[in-house]
């Protein structure tokens, strides 16, 4: 059964309301055409191609439909059907009705879709280009800004623009602020204009500001666009002529308390306020080679994994906000994990492979991004190893059963060369160099231990697990553990794991996420925002907005 307010993030393009997708050689084309009376939840329009979460869950969609359906897709443009209008941004009255909660997991979310795009860019040939045909304002440029490139009408009117502060009282929730400085190295002075300024800034200024990589008059809008597409195009690797692979719609069962994938289930204890994730590790016989992975399309089990665990997590964040601790467990035989990720290793240049190691890399992401305390259990039968094992890699702690009289029973986890190659986190290291602080000393005894199964006390010795209770202590510890952590503020929680998550060094995705946890959280709950006369509940009610001047 289906609760009527549960959001699904599951859809494919015979069900957009939002989005249409073209397909012409290697450029597609994903064309805004926002349906103003399909808003996800009732209480606002989505007028002048505004957004809300339900137009992001069809980008992401889309995206992935690009990624894995069309392999010979090189550019994606993104444009809009309106006249004079490509996108105006997050919808203001969606986020006036919204609770605090519902407008940081959608900033999440729709952070985590931007971020995505410059992923395929970086790992997987597939460039993006923003046709911007029309006024582009706050959210609607932040999304112009994850793409490769920007090109700007230039009719006088059409202008770019971030005009959060001024008309909102809050700052631009999908990483504006970060990308106009360090991806488009916009002068600070000159940015500080452009933040500040509702009508934006348009035609060659926008250029010469670098807010924009191109401007062309109307009558040569079009073709400056498909010129652009196509060399864009020609720097990409993607294959001409490969057979893409269908997404088909994915198993699941929803139940009151539980998940039900293939691969995942994911049980809900609600009056311990906790959640049990358990990972499937393959059966059968997996493909060894291109022509069988191929066959197997979105049967193949890493891809299936990726998407089945990506839904489960997107499903939680959303729809189960009191259940702050997610319980990681695995079941199956690691022998077979570690042979699916030799071929993995073998076939990562195959672009469907490269495709699937990208959505589990983007997957493991969501993980490390969820604002839930996450404890890996490593009990018989689990299978932490390789891609499995950076699970318990994300996690915040992990236990190891130790049986020191059953070395058979006892639980093992192995490292594999995958550990260090396929999932960089948006940290650009991988788990492991995140654990060790990138000390060459740990990690070369760990990398001494590759492909060994480590039981509880060998796990411990070399750092890669938290805990190792034994069977007469194990029960105890972990419920304790469980308790402790569940009865503590879920606000301080979160910014403690997030703080304690990304150790390592710092880039345009790190400081994103952060700013949206720090300032983003304290400026949205601020009167000066969302108070009765704040900026956000008065925007369109023609009143003036009421702040409180003091400098905090």
């Amino acid at each position: 059964m289906s609760h009527p307010s549960r959001v699904d993030y599951q859809t494919e393009p015979a069900q957009y309301k939002h989005w249409k997708l073209k397909f012409e050689g290697p450029v597609a084309t994903l064309v805004a055409d926002f349906d103003e009376n399909a808003g996800l939840r009732p209480g606002y329009k989505l007028k002048l191609n505004s957004y809300d979460l339900g137009v992001d869950i069809e980008l992401n969609d889309a995206v992935n439909r690009v990624r894995f359906e069309h392999p010979e897709v090189r550019t994606v443009v993104v444009t809009s059907a309106r006249d004079k209008v490509f996108c105006s941004g997050a919808n203001i009255f969606m986020l006036g009705v919204s609770s605090h909660a519902w407008k940081v997991n959608f900033c999440k979310f729709t952070n985590e879709t931007r971020n995505s795009l410059e992923d395929s860019s970086s790992h997987s040939g597939l460039k993006f280009l923003a046709a911007v045909n029309g006024a582009c304002a706050g959210g609607g440029y932040e999304l112009a800004l994850a793409c490769d490139e920007i090109i700007l009408v230039d009719d006088r009117s059409s202008a770019v623009s971030l005009p959060e502060v001024p008309l909102l009282g809050v700052l631009p929730g999908t990483g504006g602020l970060t990308r106009v400085t360090d991806k488009r190295h916009v002068r600070h002075d000159l940015a500080d204009i452009f933040c500040t300024t509702s009508e934006g800034v348009r035609g060659q200024k926008a250029k010469d500001w670098r807010l924009v990589d191109d401007i062309a008059k109307p009558a040569q809008f079009a073709a400056k666009v498909q010129e652009r597409a196509l060399e864009l195009a020609a720097r990409s690797d993607r294959p001409a002529n490969a057979t893409g692979v269908v997404l088909t719609p994915i198993e699941r069962t929803i139940e009151a308390d539980a998940l039900r994938y293939p691969t995942v289930t994911v049980e809900i204890d609600r009056a311990k306020r906790t959640a049990t994730f358990t990972v499937k590790g393959p059966t059968g016989t997996p493909p060894t080679n291109a022509a069988g992975i191929e066959a197997a399309g979105a049967a193949w089990y890493p891809l299936a994994l990726a998407r089945e665990l990506e839904d489960a997590i997107l499903s939680m964040r959303t729809n189960e906000l009191e259940i702050g601790t997610w319980l990681v467990r695995t079941e199956g035989d690691a022998a077979a994990v570690l042979a699916l990720d030799v071929t993995l290793l073998a076939y990562q240049d195959h672009w469907l492979v490269r495709e699937t190691i990208g959505y589990l890399r983007r997957t493991f992401s969501r993980l490390d991004l969820s604002s839930r305390s996450l404890f890996a259990l490593i009990e018989p039968g689990s299978c932490f190893a390789g891609t499995l094992l950076e699970l318990a890699l994300a996690c915040d702690r992990s236990y190891q059963l130790a049986l020191p009289d059953d070395a058979a029973r006892a639980p093992k986890i192995t490292v594999g060369p995958a550990n260090f190659e396929l999932y960089p986190m948006i940290t650009g290291q991988s788990r492991l160099q995140r654990r060790f602080y990138d000390e060459t000393p740990a990690l070369d005894a760990v990398r001494a231990k590759l492909g060994q199964p480590l039981d509880a006390d060998a796990a411990y010795a070399a750092g890669l697990v938290t805990s190792k209770p034994d069977d007469i202590d194990w029960a105890d510890e972990t419920r304790i553990a469980i308790e402790e952590r569940v009865s503590m503020s879920p606000d301080a929680l979160t910014g403690m794991e997030a703080n304690l998550r990304f150790n390592g060094p710092e880039n345009m995705f790190t400081r994103v996420f952060g700013r949206l946890t720090a300032w983003q959280n304290w400026i949205f709950q601020r009167p000066n925002a969302v108070g009765e006369k704040g900026a956000l509940k008065v925007y369109g009610k023609g009143e003036k907005a009421a702040f409180d001047w003091t400098r905090v």
